[in-house]
């Protein structure tokens, strides 16, 4: 005699499983609704879900068990309306053998997508009296819980009167799942009270939490847990280990639960690459993406991801087109949307806007991260008005509208540039739709409206966001730093701290930055000192750059360079530039020759420092220098970058670049020039020649330094507005010290004020006076 159970069980393909159902046919034990249930479980094993349809409906009998496979076959391929009918059927079926159980509503509740149908059947297990069955009343807060109604789940969950750990891990993963933080941690606490264990679904479900409640020490009980229990060497507890602890900054425990692991998947290699990428560790994050190559497991997306971004760390083009090329040979950037945006983020922090261009342009589909990821390489490589170009091109031909991210990407592009008007009109939709409450758009409207000279609305803005995070004071300290306003920053600095807001290291680079400004040495001094003894901050290469800049703007230039020789960290550009400007400013040659000869090393393709040396030569008349430092230059086939400037007249904005006499109104702006250059030398302006690097006759340099762009906008300003209208200037450079100071007579003849905006700082001109009070 056959024996079909043993037979359906251990049968593998299709080939094997129809002559076996043609044998139970003829066979006669096509009745055995047991053999029946079989059967259909083995189609659906093997992926025939229509010879599972046909051999339900012929079966002559069909009990509870038959049912409950057909709705269960359904659910498994994804048929949920047609698992929902099927549940519909049986609950109409006269068969005294078909009735639904404590089994049929565990499967049917999977089927429910959406609350509508969860309810129905929630209320059909109620009358039938099958919620107090543990198994369905689990199923009922899982169905809650993957819909999005928790409250719904933990209304099942409480009014349940036996719990086993299921039904806890249940209620624990789900509010896990939709970010209920405070209250997965509430009901672990209730869980631990009443003495119940945890399992590793427990432990799996309750790690996440950690990293949203900034909570490492809890992650370190259940660690201690695991190890008691024998849990830690389980698979997906370590893997959740390692993820919790990379996420939470800890990677040496990270690596610790790593190496200790004998058996390491695919997710365990990107947990831990993930983590040393998301620290900015990423030559470690290349090394492991090397090991795991090597042991023999194969890189997925979330892989590609992670190795992109690392890639972009480094600055490391080679590894970018190699990580690019492997995608490309899977055809991931065809099918994976999230992969493609991960190397237009990629080709954009390398500086390779072209290719992030190209790489965007070739997706299939686009969502607004792609957007938004676009935007941000742009407005990162200085490319601010494109980036603004394709914000607005991203509503009008596309359609799509901007979230929380794309106004965090565009605001700083408009900052850089001063676009007001189009940081406005985004003011005013964040404020539409409710995204003025989240802190990033916040902070970086703060931020904007400082950089577009209105400090007036930053300090507004400013005092009406949630004062518990760091960002918005950041962005007000750093935004009062560049309008010169020193003291009212080291004043809110103080008011952070009384509020228990603890400063990052942000916080001290915004800090230092105004102090710098505004030529608070002593109070820089004690705030940099404050960074580690008070708040443990190890000091970055951009803090010690500030100090530099502010003991060199002081004329302190031996302590500056001492400061310098001391550094933990190896100097950058950003350190060795600081003491370079502030040589140029004292007129220390040999100290400027010093700083000049460690930029070129570091960064030699860079001609602002060889112009920040011509400066320094000719403010001390050496003319050889200059012409030394220009050769080099020439060898080196490097060009100045053209000074602009630029100034909105009726809302459309005119750019003007240094010497160029192209505009329509070329010869009013000249005439008015001329007129301006007259009255203010009545009144004892004197042109200073040092700013001028040929070596002509001084009639010539007085011409060169009226044609400087700054001066070209002033006038078209003045031509162009009412009399004593305000003027608000933008400069990509350092204003020249000489249009500075005749910028102070103007305004003092006009009867104007003019703001001006360069690459460094604010200067508000009024009454023949500035805010910086050439401390700048």
């Amino acid at each position: 005699m056959v024996d079909f159970s043993r037979r359906l069980l251990s049968c593998a393909t299709l080939r094997l499983a129809r002559p076996l159902h043609a044998l139970l046919l003829v066979s006669g034990r096509a009745r055995d609704a047991f053999l029946v249930t079989k059967l259909l479980n083995l189609y659906s094993r093997l992926g025939d879900l229509p010879s599972v349809v046909l051999t339900f409906r012929h079966a002559p009998v069909k009990t509870s068990i038959t049912w409950n496979t057909m709705i269960a076959c359904y659910v498994h391929h994804g048929f949920l309306k047609d698992a929902l009918a099927c549940f519909r059927c049986l609950i109409l079926s006269p068969s005294p053998s078909a009735r639904p159980d404590s089994f049929t509503f565990p499967v049917t509740i999977k089927a429910c997508w959406d609350l509508e149908w969860g309810k129905r059947i929630h209320s059909l297990a109620y009358k039938l009296g099958f919620v107090c069955n543990v198994f369905v009343s689990a199923s009922l807060v899982h169905m809650y819980s993957r819909l999005g109604f928790t409250d719904d789940a933990r209304k099942v969950f409480d009014e349940m009167k036996i719990k086993d750990l299921g039904c806890w891990n249940a209620m624990l993963s789900g509010l896990c799942q939709n970010g209920r933080t405070a209250a997965v941690t509430e009901l672990f606490e209730q869980m631990m009270m009443l003495g119940l264990p945890m399992d590793k679904v427990t432990v799996t479900s309750i790690l996440p939490v950690c990293t949203p409640l900034q909570n490492p020490l809890l992650g370190f009980c259940i660690h201690v847990y695991c190890i008691k229990h024998g849990m830690d060497s389980d698979l997906f507890v370590s893997n959740a280990l390692i993820d919790m602890y990379a996420k939470l900054g800890h990677l040496e425990e990270a690596q610790k639960v790593f190496k200790a692991m004998v058996d390491r998947d695919l997710v365990t290699w990107n947990s831990i690459i993930s983590g040393y990428e998301q620290t900015g560790d990423a030559n470690s994050a290349l090394n492991l993406f090397n090991e795991m190559q090597q042991s023999g497991i194969q890189p997925d997306r979330l892989t590609l991801v992670s190795l992109a971004s690392a890639v972009a760390q480094r600055g490391d083009d080679r590894n970018g087109q190699s990580a690019y090329g492997f995608i490309l040979r899977r055809g991931w950037d065809l099918h994976d949307i999230i992969v493609s945006n991960a190397i237009v983020d990629m080709y954009g922090k390398l500086s390779k806007v072209k290719l992030a261009q190209e790489v965007f342009d070739r997706m299939p589909k686009r969502d607004v991260i792609s957007w938004n990821t676009l935007i941000t390489g742009y407005s990162q490589n200085g490319l601010a008005n494109e980036a603004i170009e394709i914000f607005k091109y991203m509503q009008i031909h596309e359609g799509i509208m901007p979230i929380q991210g794309t106004l965090a990407s565009v605001l700083p592009a408009c900052a850089h540039v001063g676009a007001l008007q189009e940081g406005v009109k985004i003011h005013s939709y964040a404020l539409r739709i409710g995204l003025l409450s989240d802190i990033f758009v916040s902070t970086c409207l703060i931020d904007m409206y400082a950089k577009c000279g209105r400090l007036a609305e930053a300090m507004v803005l400013f005092e009406q966001v949630s004062s518990r995070f760091t960002g918005p004071w950041n962005a007000i300290i750093a935004g009062l730093g560049v309008h010169g306003h020193g003291k009212k920053a080291a004043s809110l600095f103080s008011e952070m701290q009384e509020q228990g807001i603890k400063p990052d290291h942000v916080t001290f680079v915004s800090l230092l930055s105004a102090c710098s400004h505004a030529g608070l040495v002593d109070h820089g001094r004690q705030c940099f000192h404050q960074m580690k003894s008070v708040y443990g901050l190890e000091p970055w290469v951009k803090h010690y750059a500030c100090m530099v800049d502010l003991l060199g703007r002081s004329g302190q230039l031996d302590a500056a360079y001492e400061l310098i020789m001391t550094m933990t960290l190896k100097p950058d550009s950003g350190v060795w530039g600081a003491l370079l400007g502030a040589c140029r400013i004292h007129g220390n040659v040999e100290l400027g020759k010093v700083a000049a000869s460690h930029l070129f090393e570091i960064d030699a393709e860079n001609m602002g420092y060889y112009v920040l040396l011509s400066n320094m030569y000719a403010k001390a008349g050496k003319w050889d220098g200059i012409t030394e430092v220009r050769s080099l230059a020439r060898h080196k086939q490097l060009q100045k970058t053209p000074g602009w400037s630029s100034v909105e007249v009726n809302k459309k904005v005119n750019v003007f670049f240094t010497g160029n006499h192209s505009h329509p109104q070329h010869e009013e702006i000249q005439k008015e020039l001329r007129t301006l250059l007259a009255k203010i030398k009545s009144i004892g302006y004197v042109p200073d020649f040092s700013f001028v690097l040929q070596d002509v006759e001084e009639d010539e340099k007085e011409n060169i330094l009226s044609s400087h762009s700054e001066r070209l906008a002033i006038a078209y300003g003045i031509i162009s507005t009412l009399p004593k209208t305000p003027i608000q200037i933008y400069k990509n450079l350092r204003v020249c010290g000489d249009c500075h100071n005749a910028t102070k007579f103007i305004s003092k003849i006009t009867e104007r004020e003019i703001i001006m905006r360069d690459s460094n700082r604010f200067h508000h001109f009024k009454d023949g006076k500035c805010s910086c009070s050439d401390y700048w």
